[in-house]
């Protein structure tokens, strides 16, 4: 197989690529045995046609699509590994000579992974982060934990507030029609969640128990039915009950309740060494991103929508993943935010182009530096993976390489690495 290349765009090549006949022939062979248990012929059994009698009937050239199919994605990709091509996009292929007896020829234009001009990533100044924590706070985290811990009281009298979960009936109208999903019986409201439509809880809040009251609110633009998008809608509301939360006090019972612990005095001072570890955890990766950032706009690189589309893909499956894990999915999430697919990935295209950027920089840092992710760096990372999930290394080792993600844990390895190096070359100020 003979392959050339050339860069016709910024991103983009082309690679021209012809394949000898002998591999054109064995490929129509296999063609052939493919399609003959598949097509009938008067006096002869399925798969039993002799060749010549059916390249009669159908023509050779009734096989050249198979055949095509057969050769194309090995002699693409070995075109492209041959040729250290890094793809980021599927090729635009075109057929330029197939035939019995000649080689294949075929033409790829594919969109490749940019090239990167860095800048100045070496002595980069960053700013430093406390890691200290204030007593406000250590009470602030005290008051969050109080919170987690208080139960729900029904409230016998008096309006709703923010904070209050409300039973409530609702049934909504647009243009003097119910519409579907619009209707529910006794359902519980957090008030102030932001869970309903924009202004819905709001209009809730100051009713009171046995209360009737029409809330007119306006569906957003990007919601998801489209037929309900930014139209008004009225919602009949009833509020049957009111619940409200009772913190319990903080003393030594609640240290008792909630922790190891005999005396808040003790609760508190261990609540200020897990504090400090997290901020010491957060100073540090804030010193990361700094740093990153910093190398990174230094840098230049031109980044196909490709790859921003293929980032986009992934953030969505992890939020996919994440939303499942609390008994969500995409469907009721579009729903209860009013966004549809389209919306979701627009607000993550931002955040998509940040990190292929800043992967494409740290990348080209540890090519410039000779950086590698050695067996003993991945030995290391599955050591700790073992930790975490207290599973033996080799098994995860087995499961990586199941997945063919081994490569992308060393790439992961490769980039922490990168970002070591520009934390102990850099100056905090």
């Amino acid at each position: 197989m003979k392959a050339t290349w050339e860069k016709i765009d910024k991103n983009l090549v082309s690679i021209e690529v012809e394949v000898e006949a002998e591999k054109v022939a064995s490929a129509l062979d296999q063609a052939f045995k493919k399609v003959a248990v598949k097509v009938n012929v008067p006096g002869f059994r399925k798969g039993k046609v002799p060749r010549g009698i059916f390249e009669s009937r159908f023509g050779v050239e009734s096989l050249y699509q198979d055949a095509i199919d057969i050769l194309l994605p090995e002699a693409y990709t070995a075109a492209v590994q041959e040729n250290d091509i890094k793809p980021v996009d599927r090729p635009e292929i075109d057929v330029t000579q197939f035939s019995k007896g000649q080689p294949f020829k075929f033409s790829a234009k594919v969109t490749v992974k940019p090239e990167v001009q860095l800048g100045d990533y070496k002595g980069l100044e960053v700013e430093a982060v406390s890691s200290e924590v204030t007593d406000e706070e250590l009470q602030a985290e005290l008051e969050r934990l109080q919170g987690r811990h208080a139960e729900l009281v029904v409230v016998e009298e008096g309006e709703a507030q923010n904070g209050d979960t409300a039973v409530i009936d609702f049934d909504g109208y647009v243009d003097g029609e119910q519409f579907e999903g619009g209707y529910s019986e006794r359902y519980s409201l957090e008030l102030g969640s932001g869970s309903f439509i924009p202004g819905f809880e709001d209009q809730v809040v100051g009713m009171q128990i046995g209360d009737f009251k029409d809330v007119e609110v306006t569906f957003p633009e990007s919601y998801q039915a489209e037929h309900l998008a930014g139209k008004p809608a009225v919602f009949k509301v009833k509020l049957h009950e009111l619940k409200r939360k009772s913190l319990p006090a903080l003393d030594d019972e609640f240290a008792k309740d909630v922790s190891e612990f005999d005396t808040l005095e003790e609760y508190k001072q261990d609540l200020m060494n897990t504090l400090k570890e997290r901020k010491e955890k957060e100073a540090e990766q804030a010193l990361e991103v700094a740093v990153v950032d910093k190398a990174t706009a230094a840098a230049e690189v031109e980044i196909p929508d490709a790859m921003i589309d293929t980032e986009v893909d992934y953030m969505l499956k992890d939020f996919e993943s994440r939303l499942s894990m609390q008994g969500m999915n995409l469907e009721l999430y579009y729903q209860f935010s009013g966004q549809d697919e389209a919306a979701l990935r627009g607000q993550m295209r931002s955040d998509a182009e940040k990190r292929v950027r800043n992967n494409l920089v740290l990348e080209g840092i540890a090519k410039a530096e000779g950086f590698e992710a050695t067996e003993e760096d991945l030995t290391e990372e599955l050591e700790k993976l073992s930790k975490q999930y207290n599973r033996p290394a080799e098994e995860l080792r087995s499961i990586f390489a199941a997945n063919g993600n081994i490569s992308n844990l060393q790439e992961d390895v490769l980039l922490r690495k990168t970002i070591k190096f520009l934390l102990d070359n850099s100056k905090t100020v």
